[in-house]
């Protein structure tokens, strides 16, 4: 990690195809942060494809100090149908540990909600998890408030393949 000084200010852009493999980089550390680093089976493969390929199906914005990246979002579009409008999900945010605490975070989360507005969406949403306390704290800070009547559900592996195929 090079030096900055407090003064510099974080830049968010938007990744390319060429940051793909720090992409990845950043996946793992949020993983291993979450203690889910057993999860990520993402390659560098399936990460152009699905970012930039013909169709790709989400974005990414890295946070960068100088030539540093020193975190990032991924998020898509989802589909309100009661707002009748699409809506912004932040899939991940993460922000490596040695640069939290200087508004890396609310810096993306400022950019996403500024495209949100931007793009005509009816809301910003993201998840959180239970016991990442720091980070509901900061997401109450900028005006999140909880869905504490919804509980996610997710099928995946032999339970995804079972229901497709009508089991």
């Amino acid at each position: 990690m090079s030096a900055h000084t407090k003064d510099e200010e974080v830049r968010i852009v938007a990744a390319t195809e060429g940051d793909v493999p720090l992409i990845l980089r950043l996946i793992r550390g949020l993983a291993e942060y979450e203690r889910l680093a057993h999860e990520v089976v993402a390659t560098e493969e399936g990460l152009r494809a699905s970012l930039f390929g013909d169709r790709a199906h989400a974005e990414v914005a890295i946070a960068r100090l100088g030539d540093e990246a020193v975190g990032f979002a991924l998020f898509f579009h989802n589909y309100s149908t009661f707002l009748g409008r699409r809506g912004l999900y932040l899939e991940d945010l993460f922000v490596f540990p040695a640069w939290r605490g200087r508004g890396v975070g609310r810096r993306l989360l400022t950019h996403l909600a500024a495209l949100a507005v931007e793009r005509g969406c009816g809301r910003f949403e993201w998840s959180v998890l239970d016991w990442n306390e720091d980070a509901i704290r900061f997401y109450r800070s900028v005006g999140a408030e909880p869905m504490s009547d919804w509980t996610i559900y997710r099928v995946t592996g032999p339970a995804l393949t079972r229901l497709a195929q009508g089991a």
